[in-house]
């Protein structure tokens, strides 16, 4: 299948990563890159411009030489959003992304995020304003509506893609599900039936055979993985061999694990000082090991440390330990 193209832009692979609040920061946007995510975005920036002179905001416009680069922008006032992707352009950027798929309270609380697809005729305003203001791609976020009885997801794509949206992300879900049940797709397959532009689906997809089959059922360019990347950034890797080959990557091995953890923490320590970094740490110590420490136990010690050193130590120590288990379980 031919590359998916965003303006200039040739993503080198179909699957991407979501912006993610809280998540999707440049040391794991990174990794995620490392493993073959063809676009990271970063975390949500609101509008407000007026309210970017602050360390929060500072950090997640920091990026690297890496492109494209891509910000995504969440607000409800056409000419502030335009703004916003104005500064954004003049610091470089190489993509504007709207969110309008955010679920959140204090989001919609504001009329942006998802909230907005109650209203196309604000949706026109806000991207008409945006895409005017920039020379540079303008893409797009959505859900599949505001609720069950709501799915106006294909309407909206219409509207996106004449008003010179140039790629599209639906995550298979209303605003007013949020994240409970499972995703569905058939709109997100009638999406991309109704529009020419390119097309990433989104939510629930947490391995290489459910990326393909959604890719099949949809006919979507391509697939935005948010939460499945948590703690598996090599979920990038693990998609990109299957669609390539049709043969599953080997598994990440224990060793493995324990170094990208490693890299990962010492990233974030870098990047955000010692004191910020131990306490997100916590949180990707918990996705990574999941699977391995279903019970817990490590996260809670894990979660009480305060030094990066001891960290460290502790994540050498717990696969140390969990290499000898192996060993003891097979002899």
């Amino acid at each position: 299948m031919a590359m998916i193209q965003i303006g200039p832009h040739k993503l080198p692979a179909r699957a991407v990563l979501a912006p993610m609040a809280g998540i999707t920061d440049l040391p794991f946007r990174r990794l995620c890159r490392e493993f073959g995510a063809g676009l990271t975005v970063s975390e949500m920036l609101i509008s407000d411009a007026a309210l970017w002179d602050t360390r929060k905001s500072y950090l997640r416009l920091a990026h690297d030489d890496n492109t494209p680069r891509a910000v995504q922008i969440a607000g409800a006032d056409p000419l502030m959003m335009a703004d916003a992707a104005r500064r954004c352009a003049d610091m470089g950027v190489d993509i504007i992304d709207i969110n309008m798929g955010c679920p959140a309270k204090k989001v919609c609380k504001k009329a942006a995020g998802s909230a907005l697809l109650r209203e196309p005729e604000l949706v026109k305003e806000i991207i008409t304003a945006v895409v005017a203001a920039v020379d540079i791609p303008v893409t797009l976020k959505i859900r599949t509506g505001w609720s069950r009885d709501q799915r106006n997801g294909i309407d909206i794509a219409k509207l996106a893609q004449d008003c010179g949206i140039r790629s599209l992300a639906v995550h298979g879900r209303t605003r007013e599900c949020r994240y409970l049940g499972n995703a569905e797709y058939d709109t997100i397959a009638a999406i991309k039936q109704a529009i020419d532009i390119p097309v990433f689906a989104n939510g629930d997809i947490c391995s290489a055979q459910h990326a393909k089959q959604v890719l099949d059922y949809t006919g979507a360019d391509g697939v935005m993985i948010g939460r499945g990347a948590q703690g598996k950034p090599w979920l990038f890797r693990e998609i990109n061999t299957y669609l390539a080959t049709g043969k599953l990557a080997a598994p990440a091995t224990p060793g493995e694990i324990k170094q990208v953890m490693l890299n990962h923490l010492s990233a974030l320590y870098r990047f955000y000082g010692e004191h910020q970094g131990l306490r997100i740490a916590r949180k990707h110590c918990a996705w990574y090991l999941q699977e391995l420490d279903p019970t817990t136990g490590f996260r809670g010690i894990f979660n009480r440390l305060e030094s990066t050193s001891a960290q460290q130590d502790a994540v050498h120590h717990y696969f140390e330990q969990h290499e000898q288990n192996l060993e003891e379980a097979a002899a």
